[in-house]
């Protein structure tokens, strides 16, 4: 159902991560907004690693309410504030997807829409 594309020829991807994903056919399809690292009782971590914790655990209850794993992820598309520790970020998402790899975008930008925020994530599930 979903390929991982990589042509013969084309260099590596940079991490843990594909290039391309195919999905032939799917029955279910999963677009989120921007996850952001606010917790349910509205607070917001300070420590970057903190908040991607949170931010995977809101991407692990979205696929799980439809019916869906991080197996299921193609895409990926994370922002993180300037001067943050990147791979602090590619290490948790990492852990998160346990092995699995789905396209993935990684931009670097001077600020989210609030200050607290030094990261956000938006994928993309099809099965």
């Amino acid at each position: 159902m979903n390929r991982l594309i990589q042509p013969s020829g084309v260099a590596t991807p940079a991490a843990n991560y594909a290039l391309a994903v195919v999905s032939e056919s799917p029955t279910t399809v999963l677009h989120t907004s921007g996850v952001v690292p606010t917790r349910m009782d509205g607070t917001v971590p300070d420590a970057l690693a903190d908040q991607a914790v949170v931010v995977w655990g809101t991407i692990a209850a979205l696929l799980a309410e439809a019916d869906m794993a991080t197996t299921d992820l193609v895409s990926v598309t994370t922002y993180v504030v300037d001067g943050q520790d990147l791979s602090v970020v590619m290490a948790a998402r990492d852990v998160a997807l346990g092995g699995h790899r789905a396209a993935s975008t990684l931009i670097v930008v001077p600020r989210l829409a609030r200050p607290e925020w030094l990261m956000e994530i938006a994928v993309v599930a099809s099965r």
